[in-house]
């Protein structure tokens, strides 16, 4: 059964080797900017990790639009660069001068549109913004694909309908992970996952789908835009190949203070998703990952292509190539983590100040005491729009019956399995579809307080979920572990470097959906969906 977690750290095999990976330059580094957080992680070539720096971020809704601003994107990465450094050097007493490789990832999708001298024509139009609805709707049934409402080519195509003057001036289109890739290399190229969710791709060939992009290109002549779609797209690499050199300008951008040498070979940028599935080790058919954050998704490997278009299933790649079906819902656990600061809120004012993340895993471990269907209490963590449920707009909600029981053991029940609902509502489609699953691999900061989260996921998904080392490292790790593929050389096959390398020997835990569980979950979620009413009121009068 495929799927796990890390490698166990350096720390446990031994300082020297870790200190002999530093010195001879061959440790390899993963940066993933998050929704939240930009987290950096150093490993060396067979994953272990040697040493983790975070930057805390937030996007900020400015003109009706969610998102980051490319002076955040560039300090954020320095101050997560410097935060890794410096604990590189408390572990090990070794300040990296040399890397073996390096890789960024992002979270995927959004519109970056650069003209030709390179400068933003509009802000960043993240993952996060449903405003591309009429684009969306018109491409699935023109191109035969589900186009998402969050994908470049569905906010290239509604700035074309809106009429917005910077059309004209588009030089290249790319995402985060590709902007900060070409800031380190100078080279316009993306991984095949995180193109996937630019635009459809054919993973016969490769790279974008001809036939897609002959179709596009007509309904963009249509509209008076007549340059080929094509030539604003990133080049398309997969897993193991090189993507180009740390440049000068490169390591100045990571390390201002000049201690990072250029040269190194940068992997091909990829999603926050595309490095799930590698941090998960689940990139073979049969397999798949849930990534918990502040949105939450599933991954599914396909052993072969679905029968029907579904607007709530998306289609990219692994790392590799392979087609995935992707069930994406843009609310995961930001609702949960706000209930989890005004709890600790007030047990502070009660003198009683464990920290966040005391807070945050006592919320966690009072889930698994409460009713199995919560007692009748619903939580609805939509602070957006959420296609899968066909909403435009979100507002977080606590609903429940005069006969519910509240209690702090319900609350927290109904706030975790509100995380899954809308993926439980969305996975069904697949279930539909026949589509086999062996085993789900979890990862992300939910999961790090031990068999909560895992316990009512599985409930949720009638489907066993394993969780593994590399649950709280996530996709830095992911990203770091691509980049290791690079540093004796490459181009090798991604799924036998992950089996034979990275997690050779690992047994991840695994736990069985409990039948009682299971019937609170399916109690809840009817609820859920009649409740769904007054979620759809809330938007419409607030």
């Amino acid at each position: 059964m495929s799927g796990g977690g890390a490698r166990a750290s350096q720390d446990d095999r031994g300082a020297t080797d870790a200190v002999g990976v530093l010195r001879d330059g061959r440790a390899a580094l993963g940066i993933e900017l998050g929704s939240t957080t930009i987290k950096a992680v150093l490993a060396d070539p067979d994953g272990a990790v040697l040493a983790v720096g975070r930057s805390a971020w937030e996007n900020a809704y400015v003109d009706r639009t969610w998102t980051y601003s490319l002076e955040s994107v560039e300090s954020g990465l320095q101050e997560c660069v410097a935060d890794l450094l410096r604990d590189c050097e408390d572990r090990h007493g070794v300040r990296p001068t040399a890397l073996g490789a390096l890789g960024v990832s992002a979270m995927m999708h959004g519109y970056l549109a650069f003209d030709a001298e390179g400068h933003l024509l509009v802000p960043f139009r993240t993952w996060r913004n449903t405003s591309t609805g009429a684009a969306a709707e018109e491409l699935t049934r023109e191109l035969g694909y589900n186009v998402p409402l969050r994908w470049s080519v569905a906010h290239h195509y509604q700035a074309v309908l809106d009429a917005e003057p910077h059309v004209g001036d588009v030089d290249h289109l790319t995402t985060l992970a590709g902007y900060v890739h070409r800031r380190l290399t100078g080279r316009h190229v993306l991984g095949i996952g995180d193109a996937s969710g630019m635009f459809p791709v054919d993973p016969v060939t490769g790279t974008y789908d001809a036939d897609r992009l002959t179709r596009y290109d007509a309904l963009l002549a249509a509209r008076g835009v007549g340059r080929p779609f094509a030539d604003l797209l990133p080049d398309v690499l997969p897993a193991g190949r090189e993507a180009g050199r740390l440049t000068e300008a490169g390591a100045r951008l990571l390390d201002p203070t000049g201690g990072l040498v250029a040269g190194a070979p940068v992997a091909p940028p990829e999603g926050d998703a595309g490095t799930g599935m590698v941090a998960t080790n689940a990139v073979a058919p049969r397999t798949g990952n849930v990534s918990v954050g502040t949105s939450i998704f599933a991954m599914v490997v396909l052993e072969r292509p679905l029968e029907r278009v579904h607007p709530e299933i998306d289609l990219v790649t692994t790392p590799a190539g392979d087609l995935v079906a992707m069930v994406h819902c843009n609310n995961g656990a930001s609702e949960l983590g706000a209930w989890a600061g005004l709890l600790g809120e007030l047990a502070g004012a009660l003198g009683h100040d464990g920290g966040a993340d005391a807070v945050f895993a006592a919320l966690l471990r009072a889930a698994l005491d409460g009713e199995p269907d919560a007692g009748g209490v619903l939580a609805y963590n939509q602070l957006a729009g959420e296609p899968v449920l066909g909403s435009a707009g979100g507002r977080p909600l606590v609903v429940r019956t005069p006969d519910s029981r509240l209690t702090l053991a319900n609350f927290a029940r109904a706030q975790v399995l509100g995380v899954f609902a809308t993926l439980g509502i969305g996975m069904e489609t697949l279930a539909a579809e026949g589509v086999a699953l062996d085993v789900l691999v979890a990862h992300g900061g939910l999961f790090r307080t031990e068999g909560v989260a895992q316990r009512l996921l599985a409930a949720a998904l009638g489907t066993p979920v394993a969780v593994g080392d590399s649950a709280a490292e996530g996709g830095a790790w992911g990203m770091a572990v691509l980049a290791g593929m690079l540093v004796d050389g490459g181009d090798r096959d991604l799924a036998a470097h992950l089996g034979e390398r990275v997690f050779a020997g690992q047994e991840p835990v695994v736990v069985a959906p409990d039948d009682a569980d299971v019937e609170g979950y399916r109690t809840y979620l009817a609820r859920y969906r009649a409740g769904l009413a007054v979620q759809a009121a809330a938007v419409e009068a607030l």
